[in-house]
């Protein structure tokens, strides 16, 4: 008997061969499924995708504008005037839940705030503020001073806007912050930055 080779069966090392391509590629696929889940939870941990849900914020953001919020921004850096912000309000959803509001911040700690003549003032100096709706803010509003780690927010759409000027808002409590509206996805014609 020696000399004699078995000689291997081709549909048995078929098998094998396939079994090991398939064991391989599940392997491939669950590497890829980790390092995409891993890179979702770091991104979720810096980037909220939101929708637009009001009116408060045109012409700047319309209803249904979905954005994405930094939500580490000021974890690093202080909130500046300007800045379009996502916080949690005192109001409340239809079902009870608390309503997270859009607005811009108009005055930080330490700065007064007044309205006269349809303009805004911050610090005794009119603000330029080409972004807002109409052109002019509506009504008067005497000088108010805002408190440490809080913010004055206004919507852009000073007309149709429930911000810091009713107390049903008031100040912002900079704790409050959700994060800083800095890119639009959606609509297409929108896409870009968010100022």
């Amino acid at each position: 008997m020696s000399g004699v080779r078995a000689v291997p069966d081709p549909a048995s090392t078929r098998r094998k061969d396939e079994k090991r391509k398939m064991s391989r590629n599940v392997l491939l696929w669950a590497r890829d499924v980790t390092i995409a889940l891993v890179i979702a939870l770091i991104v979720m941990q810096f980037v909220k995708p939101t929708i637009v849900r009001e009116t408060s914020m045109m012409n700047t953001l319309h209803p249904d504008d979905y954005i994405f919020l930094n939500k580490q921004a000021y974890r690093f850096g202080e909130v500046k005037r300007g800045d379009i912000i996502v916080f949690r309000s005192s109001l409340e959803e239809t079902n009870g839940a608390a309503k997270n509001l859009i607005k811009r911040v108009i005055g930080t700690q330490g700065d007064t705030v007044s309205i006269r003549n349809g303009y805004v003032y911050v610090n005794n100096s009119k603000l330029e503020e080409s972004y807002i709706k109409d052109g002019y803010t509506e009504g008067e509003m005497n000088e108010v001073t805002v408190p440490e780690n809080m913010l004055f927010v206004m919507g852009d759409n000073r007309q149709g806007s429930l911000d810091s000027r009713d107390p049903k808002v008031g100040f912002v409590s900079e704790d409050a912050l959700i994060g800083r509206a800095f890119f639009r996805l959606y609509p297409f014609n929108g896409f870009g930055t968010v100022k």
